[in-house]
């Protein structure tokens, strides 16, 4: 997994590198700068553009910028500073480099309150490139006066620009986006990603990341405790043992489907499929009795057991006795695809989710059976995975889903607290989170995976690898790792516009066979 720091960790690591190891901060703004350079002669094919524009502001990051002006400068290239701060508010190595670029000649411009953001655009506009470096990762409010002017003004003038360290406006340790932001073809980041590189939205303004080493110590980085984690096919390498020859069905465990009422039986047939192709043993899915006949005929790979229904074609009461009894036979128990919402489900859905002795994942209509009554998961006596999309979890918190969106993190973070479950939030860069963890962000996936279905096909994966013996929390991130993974196939096969949840499950085998072989990211 790759490591994020967040803005204070970062700063520490660049104090023990300058204090405890000797290494002079103008030599680190050095390497920045230059690691900038080398970005963009890389996206210039190989050499650097005819014309740049370097936008600065007061702080290192700014440093970094005339860094990469002064460089420019030397291999001839007509280059010009627009500085968003003057030369008497800057400090420490910043100051030194703006006095390099005095006494070198270098082209510059002092932006002022009175300048017009469409004019200094223009401006930006008659060069081939732009540098971002007006802000940087000490930065926690919204971009206001010069520096506002400055981010529109980039934005507006429609040149690559390639940002240093985190596109200016972005607040580092955030994905929320607090006021006007840079959007960036490139940013070139120092030591260690930020949560914001990898947290929507902000992370959608970064472009492409490029991870720099400017010479911070190694060790330093990696006692440094993480903010997140973001993780990479290969860790998913080895997450299941090799199967033995003489494996029978029963040695890869034995899943559970409560769920499918009427209408939307299609949600239990996904899941009881999923996660047949991600490897359980044995599954059964439990349905009403009003669609046992078609869930049946739908599910030939897989046992399918019918319940009592409610009258109105959900699980009715009644039906406990039943999936107690599928229980005892079963290694973990999915609760909800497709359950449905009456008063007769929800309650026989929130006691089961409560009380049921086997690991449970809970989605769909399980969760919203549980709106109210999270904290008695707690107690549950065995663990409990929670997949909600934002919609669902903004119910169980009682917010709105804007609320949620703004931070992923601290939402599914509250999630975990208070039911004592690992949460999956799922969505772009699903989030996985559980108390006393550090929480784990899912770089795969893409937009065609917003279709009906979907959810169920992860349920039946996370499932599946829980019923293989796999822990609760691994089980819930190596799940949704793989997911993406197979959506991601699918699009690259046939594309992301049309793409369903059935195609899913039918390319998890190889999915989940080139991710066990570390193949994946090949």
């Amino acid at each position: 997994m790759i490591k994020i720091l967040d803005s204070a960790t970062m700063r520490s690591c660049d104090e023990a590198a300058i204090e405890r190891h000797g290494i002079p901060g103008a030599v680190l703004m050095e390497n920045a700068g230059l690691q900038v350079l080398e970005a963009l002669v890389d996206r210039f094919g190989g050499q650097a553009p005819a014309s740049v524009a370097v936008v600065c502001g007061k702080g290192n990051n700014g440093g970094d910028g005339m860094v990469v002006a002064r460089h420019l400068h030397n291999l001839g290239r007509r280059v010009r500073l627009f500085h968003a701060a003057p030369a008497e508010s800057l400090r420490g190595d910043a100051a030194l480099q703006r006095r390099i670029v005095a006494s070198l000649g270098v082209d510059e411009r002092v932006l002022a309150e009175t300048d017009e953001a469409g004019a200094v655009a223009e401006e930006l506009a008659g060069f081939e490139a732009i540098v971002d470096a007006v802000l940087g990762t000490g930065v926690q409010e919204a971009a206001r006066g010069i520096a506002a002017l400055a981010i529109e003004a980039i934005n507006r003038a429609g040149r690559p620009v390639v940002a240093v360290d985190l596109p200016s406006g972005l607040t580092a340790d955030r994905g929320a986006l607090s006021g006007p932001a840079v959007r960036a073809e490139v940013t070139v980041t120092f030591g260690a990603p930020k949560p914001c590189h990898v947290l929507p939205p902000a992370c959608e303004a970064c472009g492409d990341l490029e991870l720099a080493d400017i010479g911070i110590p190694r060790e330093r980085l990696l006692q440094a405790p993480a903010s997140l984690w973001l993780v990479e096919p290969e860790d998913l390498e080895g997450l299941l043992p090799p199967r033995p020859r003489s494996a029978h069905k029963g040695a890869f465990g034995r899943v559970l489907i409560v769920g499918g009422a009427r209408g939307m039986a299609g949600a239990a047939v996904l899941a009881g499929r999923a996660a047949a192709r991600a490897g359980a043993g044995l599954v059964t899915v439990a349905c009403p009795e009003a669609v046992y006949v078609p869930v049946a005929a739908q599910l030939t790979e897989c046992l399918v057991r019918p319940l009592d229904d409610d009258g109105d074609g959900g699980i009715g009461s009644a039906a406990r006795a039943e999936i107690e009894r599928l229980t005892e036979r079963a290694d973990v128990v999915a609760l909800g695809p497709g359950a449905g919402t009456t008063v007769q489900t929800r309650r026989l859905l929130r006691s089961l989710a409560h009380a049921l002795p086997r690991p449970v994942v809970v989605d769909a209509d399980g969760l919203n059976a549980l709106v109210g009554h999270l904290e008695p998961l707690r107690a549950a006596p065995a663990a409990r995975v929670l997949t909600p999309h934002p919609g669902e979890a903004a119910r169980l918190l009682q917010c709105d889903t804007p609320t949620v969106q703004e931070d992923r993190v601290a939402a599914a973070r509250e999630l975990a607290e208070r039911s004592g479950a690992v949460v999956v939030l799922k969505g772009f860069r699903t989030v996985v989170v559980a108390t006393g963890r550090v929480p784990v962000v899912i770089p795969a996936g893409n937009p065609g995976m917003a279709t009906g279905g979907s959810g169920d096909v992860l349920t039946g994966v996370i499932g599946a690898l829980l019923a293989q013996g796999v822990d609760a929390w691994t089980a819930a991130w190596a799940g949704a790792m793989v997911h993406g993974l197979a959506g991601d196939r699918v699009a690259a096969e046939r594309g992301e516009p049309g793409l369903v949840a059935g195609d899913l499950v039918e390319v998890l085998p190889e999915t989940l066979a080139e991710a066990l072989a570390g193949a994946a990211g090949e």
